[in-house]
């Protein structure tokens, strides 16, 4: 919270740029600009300094006069950008301007401008948006300059920026005022440039590989597809509870009956639960489903997607997060969640009371679980933290699989995947259940212990429905695109990947 002192500070700064703004209307300016058409991105007028022509240099000066500069002649820019930097010496003012793909240096003089731009120019704050017209070329120190002919006033800025070395160091301002992090922290704005670049290129990999786009509806009458609990909310006209969906597994699945065969949905979910750097309530997925397929299909297409996502960001295989290193060489690993289990765990993971006295060890309430769901709760604990990965983590309890297909020879066993990067889950997949008495069953079930407002506790009649009318043998995918944008950008939490993570209410 800021202290009186500073509030003081800020409104003195802002009742200076209000004057400024009074100032530049009387000059005959909208201090709220208009169309400005014409100008070029800043990274395209920076590309363009080949084009700088150097007279050569003239002959030595008499003795007593002063040496004179060679010439230069450079192209005729038009650039727009926000002021980031601002340097006045007497009669020249030298701008630092910023749009979204670079930076650069402004040089304004009385003498060049004229004295109604220059009036104007005395009206600039940092933060200020403005228009620029003029001639590319070198300063003295060699640093690439837009020599201005004219100004154009764009918008004004009303508060003033924060202070450049502690008015961002605070995480939470951050998230909370997105608006000033693109602007003024170095590298939030071209991690969002990668996270777009990201979700296209995995839209384009779906698109070259059959798969149709589909909007699901996100207010559910019963939350399935996954073991979490829900948003709850009230449609009025229709006197009826909702909530939001927690997945969007069930109604691809209805689309596969429908004959739609490749289908995939890339949109929000909604999950009422905890908040971490791995976690946010409303999270970005994708999950695709493919008929006549199985989990080994959804691995190739999973190393598909991260390898395309990658050399659309412009990396290679191996890179960089945190301290750690991925290497993203296909194929990944695969092992079986047993054989990793006893790997970590130290136990059999076929004897279920040596299972369950780690797990008591390890703090865990066994009271009323299935003993594969105890097990599942000590591979969290004990094994996820170790893989490094990418690994494809297979073959899982078929009791904690409910809506996968089990092994032909092992019917203990479910056909699904998981994979881990660090100890982080990006991606899961099923070779999908399509038998409907099976399904049935398992929902009824599934999951003993569970509180009952739990959303797989409950059962989706109308997807029992669907699946009697014959939905095709298929394997389905889901990715965490926020964690995937994580890991391809070296960013350690979930909220600085999202542009307006959830955070609690503001502070007075």
């Amino acid at each position: 919270m800021a202290t009186s002192g500073e509030s003081e500070s800020e409104g003195v700064h802002e009742a200076s740029r209000r004057v400024k703004l009074q100032r530049i209307i009387e000059l005959g300016h909208d201090p709220w600009g208009s169309r400005f058409d014409g100008h070029a991105p800043i990274a395209e007028i920076r590309a363009r300094d080949a084009e700088i022509v150097v007279d050569p240099l003239p002959p030595p000066p008499e003795p007593g006069a002063r040496p004179r500069e060679p010439e230069q002649h450079g192209p005729q820019v038009r650039a727009a950008g926000r002021i980031v930097l601002q340097r006045k010496k007497g009669k020249l003012i030298f701008i630092d301007i910023r749009d979204w793909t670079g930076q650069i240096q402004l040089f304004v003089g009385r003498g060049q401008v004229g004295e109604e731009n220059w009036a104007l120019a005395e009206c600039l704050d940092l933060g200020d948006l403005i228009g620029v017209d003029g001639e590319l070329k070198r300063t003295k120190t060699g640093e690439l300059t837009i020599f201005a002919q004219r100004l154009t006033f764009l918008t004004k800025a009303i508060e003033p920026p924060p202070e450049k070395h502690h008015g961002l160091a605070d995480v939470e301002l951050r998230q909370r005022m997105r608006y000033l992090d693109l602007t003024y922290t170095e590298g939030s704005l071209e991690r969002f440039r990668r996270r777009s670049q990201i979700v296209q290129s995995v839209r384009g990999t779906l698109a070259r590989h059959g798969f149709l786009e589909i909007e699901g509806p996100t207010l559910h009458t019963i939350a399935g597809g996954a073991a979490a609990r829900p948003f709850v909310t009230h449609h009025n006209a229709l006197d009826m509870p909702l909530v939001l969906r927690i997945a969007l597994e069930l109604h691809l699945k209805r689309l596969l009956v429908g004959g739609m065969e490749r289908v995939y949905e890339l949109g929000r979910v909604y999950r009422n639960e905890g908040i971490s750097p791995r976690h946010n309530p409303e999270f970005t997925m994708l999950e695709a489903y493919q008929a006549y397929a199985d989990y080994r299909t959804m691995m190739s297409l999973t190393e598909a997607i991260i390898a395309d996502a990658l050399a659309a960001t412009g990396q290679g295989p191996v890179i960089a997060w945190g301290d750690k290193t991925i290497d993203f060489s296909v194929p990944f690993a695969r092992r079986t969640y047993d054989d990793l289990f006893a790997e970590h765990a130290g136990v059999d993971p076929r004897d279920p009371e040596a299972v369950a006295r780690l797990a008591l060890s390890l703090g865990i309430d066994i009271a009323g679980k299935h003993p594969d769901v105890i097990k599942s709760e000590v591979f969290e604990l004990r094994v996820e933290d170790a893989l490094v990965g990418p690994m494809f983590v297979i073959d899982y309890p078929a009791s904690i699989c409910p809506l996968t297909k089990r092994k032909a020879d092992l019917p203990e066993v479910a056909e699904r995947f998981e994979l881990f990067i660090h100890g982080m889950e990006l991606a899961n997949a099923y070779t999908e259940l399509n038998d409907p008495d099976l399904q049935q069953q398992l929902f009824s079930a599934q999951l003993a212990g569970q509180k009952a407002e739990d959303s797989m506790a409950r059962m989706d009649h109308d997807f029992i429905r669907a699946l009697r009318h014959g939905m095709p043998p298929a394997g389905g995918l889901g990715i965490g695109i926020d964690r995937l944008v994580m890991l391809l950008t070296d960013s350690q939490t979930i909220r600085d990947v999202i542009l307006f993570p959830l955070l609690r209410t503001e502070r007075a």
